[in-house]
């Protein structure tokens, strides 16, 4: 009883520490799963090809992936196809990162940003366009017009990390 005693007494002369949150935010653990986003190539375009492994791999049945053909006149990802629709109820969401590990592409990655508020459901669902990251300086938005033949796989060459 004594030594509960002394460690309260010791706590409460400790100095607390206080954050002031919305001006000075907490860094996150390097592992740290939160807000989804859709990744893209430098060239500007989606790394998504509209596979759904993402949806088929969440527990919670949170992601809902339609996919759509590609066309060279109208090209949004280097493969067949791409994500027309995509979208993450976050109410859903546990942040497990299954999503993440079943994408082939990389496509789709849980960042640090863990400031998600919504005032009603419809808020709650994000869709492709809010989850897409911008465009990258030097690339060009979807869709693209590009030449025939020029993207014949969905997935680049890997390269061995023995080398």
């Amino acid at each position: 009883m004594l030594k509960g005693l002394l460690e309260t007494l010791r706590s409460m002369t400790e100095k607390p520490v206080t954050i002031q949150y919305p001006e000075v935010k907490r860094p996150v653990r390097a592992r740290f799963r939160g807000r989804h986003i859709l990744r893209r190539y430098e060239n500007g375009l989606e790394r998504c090809i509209g596979c759904a492994l993402c949806a088929a791999a969440c527990p919670s049945d949170a992601i809902f992936v339609e996919a759509a053909e590609n066309t060279d006149d109208e090209r949004y990802s280097p493969g067949e196809r791409y994500a027309r629709v995509y979208e993450i109820n976050m109410l859903r969401c546990i942040f497990c990162g299954f999503c993440e590990d079943a994408c082939p592409t990389e496509a789709i990655v849980l960042t640090d940003n863990y400031e998600l508020t919504f005032t009603n459901r419809h808020q709650s669902i994000y869709t492709k366009e809010m989850l897409l990251e911008p465009v990258p300086e030097g690339g060009k938005p979807t869709p693209q017009k590009v030449e025939p033949g020029v993207y014949t796989r969905s997935i680049p060459i890997m390269q061995d990390p023995t080398d």
